[in-house]
């Protein structure tokens, strides 16, 4: 009988540790989605920066010969995939990705 509530006990701190740390990987799991949502917005507001200061610099129809309005496109685009396969819930990057893709229409 004390073989059974010993190992009642040691499985019941065993589960209690289990779930001290599942509950600090799931912060960490979230804190990171965040992040990385933070650094998306970081990403495409930089490409639209640098776009800006280019069209300033050098005139809107420099920048139409180049192909970086294109490459623009499509790195904005694969920021808003990288932040739908990290997000929790898929409306976390619907207004970036929102307004992300309005600028470049």
């Amino acid at each position: 009988m004390d073989t059974k509530i010993t190992s009642i006990f040691i499985l019941s701190i065993i589960f209690q540790i289990m779930s001290e740390h599942i509950s600090i990987l799931l912060y960490i799991k979230n804190m990171l989605a965040d992040l990385i949502y933070i650094n998306g917005i970081i990403a495409t507001e930089l490409i639209n920066v640098t776009e800006n200061t280019a069209t300033i610099r050098r005139g809107e129809e420099f920048l139409n010969k180049t192909s970086c309005p294109t490459e623009h496109h499509e790195l904005n685009k694969k920021v808003i995939e990288i932040l739908k396969k990290y997000q929790r819930k898929p409306e976390d990057t619907s207004v970036l990705a929102n307004h992300v893709l309005k600028h470049l229409e």
